[in-house]
């Protein structure tokens, strides 16, 4: 059984900055394309981040480009998110998602979700 389970979300001053995990279980993972998303309260849900398992590739949203970054821990089997500079249109709920190939078409596999709020 696939998990994806999200971690280090929080309360945080704008400005600060916050990690999040995304620990994978449940299968061998290593063709697959690994996202984080978010949703704000009443906002469609947002792309925010993805990079291959090998970690060769990332691509980052414009939204967050210069403040993100995306990386893995192959070992570890997680993907982590840092982010910084944090604003308060960053607060949502983020996901952390994996999908099968990068042509396929959805995500196959997606966590709970954590909290990510930035207080003004």
């Amino acid at each position: 059984q696939v998990q994806l389970e999200e971690s280090g979300g929080g309360l945080v001053q704008a400005g600060g900055s916050l990690r999040l995990s995304c620990a994978a279980s449940g299968r061998t993972f290593s063709s697959y394309l690994m996202g984080w998303f978010r949703q704000a309260p009443g906002k469609e849900r947002e792309f925010v981040a993805h990079i291959t398992w090998s970690g060769s590739s990332t691509v980052i949203a414009d939204s967050v480009k210069g403040r993100f970054t995306i990386s893995i821990d192959n070992a570890k089997n997680t993907v982590y998110l840092q982010m910084n500079s944090l604003k308060p249109e960053d607060t949502a709920v983020y996901y952390c998602a994996a999908k099968r190939t990068s042509y396929w078409p959805k995500y196959d596999y997606w966590g709970q979700g954590t909290q990510v709020t930035v207080s003004s």
